[in-house]
């Protein structure tokens, strides 16, 4: 008499695909979890009769520990953060690739010493399935949280002085070039740059790119005038410029808000855009379409940076191990240039 094959082993991921959904979601209908769609659970319920699946006790006794939650960690200075048109896209990015695996999405600010107890007591008692950071600065407390967590993480933008494992970036410094490199096609020769805060990486990668794009045309590259991404220091740092500096010709804004508070000043100086200075921002938000005049910027995919870097949490929950992204970006031409 033959002896009997033993038969393979399901997956959780045969199930998954099977019924249309992600393996999280499907990992979470076999452990009666919350935040699944009716729809989803009977479809899942539908395949594991199908397949005849039986679940692994080990890992049923791993799924059980998920929250059905992701966190977006924002190393931020004011609640109001949230409010900025930035992150307002990354959100809804984020919101909605989260939406496909049946996740909720929780914010959490952490500024002030508070907010950083608060998060380092979600990473260690593991209250989310996992988490997303951002906006961290050099010697930020966040990274060192992040590496000691026995949870999923990814980083949108990469810290100073870390090389993680998974990270969804831009490419800050082939924009910020590209936006010299047009200031220097038009003839400007005296270009000087409003750069975002030295101790993050996403200030450091802009003037890089500002730098070598001047030396590799042979000019001499002005010293960082430093804002903080928003309007007023802007304004701020072009006052400076045109102080230290009154024979610039062009400035690249590393930002759409410190774009729009330059032209402010060039205004208030009586200074004319473009023909007497062109200018420059990065991000392509609303501020730079309603700017006086509209900004050339440089276009960076904001809505797919938070939906890129919630896919791949979602990866890693599910237990797969994703490449890290870098996004392209474009420049587009309006009235400063």
């Amino acid at each position: 008499m033959a002896e009997d094959v033993p038969r393979r082993q399901l997956t959780l991921d045969e199930v998954a695909e099977l019924a249309g959904v992600s393996r999280s979601v499907a990992s979470r209908v076999l452990n009666n979890a919350p935040h699944v769609s009716r729809a989803k659970r009977e479809a899942v319920e539908r395949a594991v009769l199908q397949l005849g699946y039986v679940p692994n006790p080990t890992a049923r006794a791993l799924a059980t520990r998920q929250t059905g939650a992701a966190a977006l960690i924002v190393s931020g200075e004011s609640p109001s953060i949230f409010a900025d048109p930035f992150f307002a896209q990354v959100i809804v990015g984020a919101t909605g690739a989260l939406e496909e695996a049946d996740l909720h999405l929780m914010l959490c600010l952490a500024a002030s010493d508070r907010g950083r107890r608060r998060v380092e007591r979600l990473l260690r008692s593991k209250g989310a399935d996992g988490v997303m950071l951002m906006a961290l600065r050099e010697d930020d407390p966040l990274a060192r949280m992040a590496q000691e967590a026995e949870m999923p993480v990814v980083f949108g933008g990469r810290p100073v002085g870390l090389n993680p494992r998974w990270y969804v970036d831009v490419d800050n410094v082939g924009g910020a070039r590209e936006a010299t490199e047009h200031l220097i096609a038009l003839g400007r020769t005296r270009v000087a740059t409003i750069c975002g805060r030295l101790d993050t990486e996403v200030g450091r990668a802009r003037y890089r790119g500002y730098r070598d794009a001047m030396l590799a045309a042979g000019l001499e590259p002005l010293p960082p005038h430093e804002g903080d991404f928003t309007e007023p220091s802007g304004a701020a740092a072009m006052t400076a410029l045109l102080e230290s500096h009154p024979g610039i010709d062009g400035v690249f804004a590393a930002n759409d808000n410190m774009g729009a508070g330059a032209l402010r000043a060039l205004r208030a100086a009586g200074r004319l855009v473009p023909s007497d200075v062109a200018v420059i921002g990065f991000d392509d938000l609303v501020a730079a379409q309603i700017a006086d005049p509209p900004l050339t910027t440089v276009h960076q995919p904001i809505e797919a940076l938070g939906r890129e870097m919630a896919r791949m949490l979602v990866s890693l929950i599910d237990g797969r191990d994703p490449t890290p992204l870098i996004l392209p970006t474009r420049l587009v031409t309006r009235s400063t240039t």
